[in-house]
């Protein structure tokens, strides 16, 4: 199925809850038989899109490496106290096949999981990792041409950055700005080859799914590949390797939806290469520092660009919103980032309020008590952002004003949007302290009648005068953290 252009996106760790499901059942489950009311479970979110994190086949070789290394061992007594080697089931993105695991039923499981979505008009995202794979894919062996390749003696000089193989030595995948990941082996996106052998794997993915998210994709840029390898990249060709790889994964899925997990400002490059979507993490990054003028600021990009963002408040990436932005801070940027343009990403756990970021490499996540005002929250929001108003409506940023006496009306963004007779006005304060200040609408008709204003979540009713709206505009005093989600009629 296609997806629409700026979807709710629900990531699930496809691993941790399968087991979960099995708990409840009393017996091991894979993807074909998991049982229709946990497919209605998922639906329920009023996502658009189930994201199975973690589906193929997972490295035998680097699940000995996920139990050995001294700082994941920490992190994962951290997260999972009193945990157990059987509990480290190794990183999904240390691909060794893209195959659905075993565990999850193989390619069968696969089919039924998309079938069962699909019922419920819901499409399947799984990943697809371009910067590395696992020390033991069968490239290693086959095509150890498609590797970034090491000098020989290297592992002994630089140990944890290189690996000998059969193959010679190749380096470890790596982020610049960060130790390589051991149990990965990185990929040369200069190489015709394996730019090819990319171009397939992704096709063979798009086959089994409607839309891919791509991990690190800013990492084959050719300036990001050349700064992060230097010498041992070569010379860079003329095209990009996403312009490769992309434009023979049109050719065959046209209507394929693919979102970059993209850092460092390379958003808008990432979209001219031909993704849909990109990680919007700059906007993560303000709403957790609670800087206001920073949103403001972003929000006035191209709305076209804008469309074309993720916007959220975690992932299995972040620290979890109820722990670092928690309480009001944590909705009042939830609804933020579920009420401006772009798609929404939501995290296996969020609107549950769940507190432990659990590292990758577990299968298996610590049980936390479900927050029911953070569930109640999540429910009003995501029937709200659900309505067409939102997905097909026309969206202005607003200005807002205040008093010499009186800035704080600097933490207040606000926006709206408008769909026919349909109307909807967002208010939030993002600080610590209380908000004054009047938002200037910018809808001339509303001159001449009297408006009643609902808020969504409080039920709160406002009578104003239209032509007050439009002259001083809406008076809004918020607490710290508060915000108005209103319904004009």
């Amino acid at each position: 199925m296609s997806l629409p252009p700026s979807p709710v996106i629900y990531e699930v760790n496809a691993w941790v809850w399968l087991g979960e499901v099995a708990r409840r059942l009393g017996s091991p489950v894979t993807l074909a038989t998991v049982p229709e009311s946990e497919w209605d479970s998922l639906a329920a979110v009023g996502a658009d899109a189930v994201w199975l994190m973690g589906v193929w086949e997972r490295s035998p070789a680097g699940r000995v490496i996920a139990r050995t290394l001294p700082h994941l061992r920490a992190a994962y007594g951290r997260a999972l106290p009193g945990y157990g080697d059987d509990d480290v089931v190794g990183s999904p993105y240390s691909v060794r096949r893209y195959e659905a695991d075993d565990r999850f039923g193989g390619d069968a499981g696969l089919r039924a999981a998309r079938t069962a979505l699909d019922a419920r008009g819901l499409g399947l995202i799984l990943d697809f990792v371009p910067n590395h794979v696992a020390c033991d894919h069968p490239w290693v062996s086959l095509h150890p041409e498609y590797f970034v390749r090491g000098p020989e003696g290297g592992p002994e000089r630089l140990p944890g950055e290189l690996l000998a193989t059969p193959g010679g030595v190749i380096a470890h995948g790596r982020d610049p700005h960060f130790p390589p990941w051991t149990d990965t082996l990185q990929l040369d996106a200069f190489h015709p080859g394996l730019r090819a052998a990319a171009a397939d794997t992704l096709c063979h993915v798009a086959d089994r799914c409607d839309g891919v998210r791509c991990d690190m994709a800013m990492l084959p840029l050719n300036a990001v590949f050349e700064r992060t390898w230097g010498a041992l990249a070569g010379r860079a060709p003329r095209a990009e390797y996403w312009t490769d790889v992309i434009s023979e994964v049109r050719s065959r899925h046209p209507a394929f939806t693919l979102v970059a997990e993209a850092y460092w400002d390379l958003e808008w490059n990432l979209h001219q290469l031909g993704f849909d979507l990109c990680y919007d993490k700059r906007l993560y990054d303000r709403l957790a520092s609670g800087d206001a003028a920073g949103v403001q600021l972003h929000l006035q990009a191209e709305l076209a660009y804008q469309r074309r963002l993720v916007r959220f408040v975690e992932n299995h990436d972040e620290p979890r919103a109820a722990a670092a932005l928690p309480g009001a801070r944590g909705r009042a940027a939830a609804v933020v980032a579920a009420t401006v343009p772009g798609a929404v990403l939501l995290h296996h756990g969020q609107l549950e309020g769940a507190r432990v970021q659990l590292p990758v490499q577990l299968g298996r996540r610590a049980d936390e008590p479900v927050d029911g005002e953070a569930r109640a929250f999540y429910r009003t929001l995501l029937t709200e952002v659900s309505d067409l108003t939102y997905r097909e409506g026309e969206w202005q940023l607003l200005e807002r004003a205040g008093w010499p006496d009186n800035p704080s009306f600097a933490n207040l963004v606000t926006w709206s949007w408008r769909l026919v007779d349909e109307r909807r006005l967002v208010v939030v304060n993002l600080s610590g302290a209380p908000a004054q200040g009047r938002v200037r609408l910018g809808w001339p008709d509303l001159s001449g009648s009297r408006w009643l204003l609902t808020d969504v979540f409080s039920g709160d009713c406002f009578p104003r005068e239209g032509d007050e709206l439009l002259g001083s505009g809406l008076y809004v005093d918020l607490p710290p953290w508060g915000f108005h989600v209103l319904r004009f009629g």
